[in-house]
């Protein structure tokens, strides 16, 4: 959706200064995944403020000496609950509960990068905030939150239609949102509609490819470089692996394109003089076969045949977080639309709800150290959230 549409030409919006306080208040406040627990005080405290019902909900961590997960203390990681009228703690009786959930993530990626903003009296010139998390997506939270007041300002959302949700461990394996879904099913709390704050350009997105992460190992014979017949080289094995790998077709759809492999990472051996006994390779797949359910076996049957293929006795694969490709509502009048290459927590919300994937900025900065967004962008993003749920709420 374009700014200058939903905005109106010459026309600051009245919301803008708060807006640009409350994402200058989180960009500045480092939050790596696993230590998110400055910026979710930052947002609680802020929330609170506002008049919200706000929730800590921490994570379980395993024991140390069983294994087994534990509760644990203020020191924790939580994810975010916000709502008008529900209370911290206590189920949702049955009709009480919230109908559309709108959620992004708190966590970003290292390094942290200072809050900055560039000088905002250039005619012509859009005004640029740059550090790290002001992409993704802590400007999808700024917007998601000034959204929602302006929306009950105008009288158009009343107690608690719609639930705020800020999670934990996006950038890694999902855990805060993995964690939010587990409670949900188990107290019978049921979305409508969710709407996930990433940065889509300020396009709506109608689905992002599936995603797998698979650690490969192979394992050799330890010899001396000269005699190589004598030996095994478990670096060889997983050369020769990952040529197949990379030309192999891993699957394809009209929508998603083709099921992608970045080789993340790739180590073996000792020495350039020693055959390896020892080798392994991290891959990340972006996967575009099949559909949620189904698209990650259709993966991992052609990965485990090119393994058999290449080296039955000397490979093994683990393999975590596999889904198919995610399917999200984009049917809503007034926005361009997009496909993303990038996973989400859409993925990990369980439950029978329609689905809005949206947010402001650009993916392709958004884990470099150029991590920058517009204000007019920013703005804009409020606009179309407002508009998302608005639709959500008519069409739920």
């Amino acid at each position: 959706m374009r700014a200058a549409s939903l905005l109106g030409l010459g026309h600051d919006p009245p919301y803008r200064a708060s807006l640009l306080a409350l994402h200058k208040k989180l960009v500045s406040v480092p939050s790596t995944s696993g230590t998110e627990q400055l910026v979710g005080d930052t947002l609680v405290d802020y929330l609170a403020s506002l008049g919200y019902t706000v929730e800590r909900q921490f994570l379980p961590q395993p024991d140390a000496n069983t294994g087994s997960a534990r509760d644990v203390s203020a020191s924790a990681r939580f994810n975010v609950l916000a709502s008008r009228q529900a209370k911290a703690g206590t189920r949702r009786q049955h009709g009480s509960q919230p109908r559309i959930l709108v959620s992004s993530h708190i966590d970003a990626v290292p390094p942290h990068i200072p809050y900055s903003i560039s000088d905002a009296h250039h005619p012509g010139l859009d005004t640029v905030i740059r550090g790290r998390g002001s992409v993704d997506d802590k400007a999808s939270v700024a917007a998601q939150i000034i959204a929602l007041e302006e929306l009950r300002r105008q009288g158009e959302v009343e107690g608690d239609e719609v639930m705020l949700l800020f999670v934990v461990g996006e950038e890694t394996v999902g855990d805060g949102m993995r964690y939010f879904s587990s409670v949900a099913q188990r107290d019978g709390l049921n979305f409508e509609a969710a709407i996930f704050g990433e940065p889509t350009e300020g396009k709506l997105a109608c689905g992002h490819k599936g995603h797998a992460g698979c650690t490969i190992r192979a394992k050799g014979k330890a010899g001396h470089s000269g005699y190589p017949w004598l030996g095994k080289s478990a670096t060889e094995v997983i050369a020769r692996l990952l040529v197949k790998v990379l030309d192999e077709d891993l699957g394809s759809s009209e929508r998603f394109g083709n099921t992608t492999v970045n080789v993340g990472v790739l180590e073996g051996g000792v020495a350039a003089n020693v055959i390896a006994e020892h080798a392994s390779t991290k891959i990340a797949l972006r996967i575009a076969a099949g559909n949620q359910a189904t698209g990650w076996d259709i993966v991992k049957e052609k990965l485990e045949d090119i393994l058999k293929e290449v080296d039955e006795e000397a490979l093994s694969m683990e393999c975590t977080n596999g889904y198919g490709p995610i399917e999200c509502d984009c049917d809503v009048e007034g926005f361009d639309t997009i496909i993303v290459n990038y996973g989400t927590d859409a993925a990990n919300l369980k439950g029978d709800h329609v689905r809005y994937l949206y947010g402001p900025g650009s993916i392709l900065v958004a884990h470099g150290d150029n991590e920058a967004i517009t204000v007019r962008d920013l703005e804009a993003a409020v606009e179309g959230y407002k508009t998302l749920v608005r639709h959500a709420l008519k069409k739920a």
